[in-house]
């Protein structure tokens, strides 16, 4: 059995940069094993395995090469950009039903991907110097922020923590350091953010690091970039639209846009989006 998996780069900034992912069409005669055994042989982050649901449409599952995880934007963006250029899908809204719950996706007619996150679970906070020494910046240089470090969800459990301008590509990330501290406390990884300026059009600049789930940096990450506009929209006297980088440390500068809504003060609803291009397939064989 032969098995096509199309490569595409999610969270493009004009055409360049962005996020690898592998995504599998009719991918419903495929066990969690086989899923598992595509992924650790793409050996990207993420590979996303799309199958037929009779209520929504599409049942969408993610796999790094550890394993499965709850929900992957990058991968969500991969998805919808390949049906909508395969022409499985026309511009429009859509459902799809992932272990993180029913999100829905709006395909634009320029190929612009949209998708709802899950709603915010603010699941715990950090010290400054809890996490100095793990991500080697000094808990007073973090201090400067006067910004907290919390643990957000919007499907998967990111540390938000934010760093003085100058800093963020100046980290030099200790693997083992932190998958140790994500274990000890059950999180998926680190995204670290500056600010830019005023006069950017960029919101902030960050860097992504989950080395437990064997991602050591990513260049691009749409479920941490809506738990960061959450975050925002709490601390920051900002609009509720953002426009993020990622990945330049990497030399693969990616862009994502993000945005919230509120009642009140409370979030109703968090958006990511993207541009995302194919780059390529190959065949995964089973004997």
């Amino acid at each position: 059995m032969d098995i096509e998996v199309i490569l595409v780069n999610s969270f493009t900034s004009n055409g360049a940069g962005g996020n690898p992912a592998g995504v599998v069409l009719n991918a419903d005669v495929l066990s969690d094993e086989q899923k598992l055994s595509i992924a650790q042989a793409v050996g990207y982050s993420e590979t996303a395995f799309v199958c037929h649901d009779d209520d929504v449409g599409f049942e969408v599952s993610f796999f790094t090469t550890t394993g499965e995880v709850d929900f992957c934007g990058h991968a969500t963006l991969a998805v919808f950009s390949t049906l909508f250029q395969e022409r499985i899908v026309v511009a429009g809204r859509y459902t799809q039903k992932t272990k993180a719950g029913l999100l829905a996706v709006v395909v634009e007619p320029t190929g612009h991907v949209t998708m709802d996150l899950q709603l915010p679970q603010k699941l715990g906070k950090f010290t400054h110097q809890d996490i100095s020494d793990v991500i080697g910046i000094d808990s007073a240089i973090l201090a400067t922020t006067q910004l907290p470090i919390e643990v957000i969800s919007t499907g998967l459990a990111d540390v938000i923590i934010p760093v003085p301008a100058g800093y963020l590509d100046s980290i030099i990330p200790n693997d083992a350091a932190i998958a140790d501290f994500c274990h000890k406390h059950d999180v998926v990884g680190f995204h670290v953010f500056e600010l830019c300026g005023s006069g950017s059009e960029i919101t902030a600049c960050c860097r992504n690091f989950a080395p437990l789930f064997g991602i050591p940096e990513e260049s691009a990450t749409g479920s941490a970039t809506g738990a960061l506009a959450c975050y925002f929209a709490e601390h920051l006297p900002l609009d509720y639209h953002y426009v993020v980088e990622q990945g330049r440390a990497m030399g693969c500068a990616s862009m994502l846009t993000a945005s919230v809504e509120l009642s009140g003060s409370k979030i109703t609803s968090v958006k990511v989006g993207g541009t995302a291009s194919r780059i390529g397939t190959t065949l995964y064989s089973f004997c």
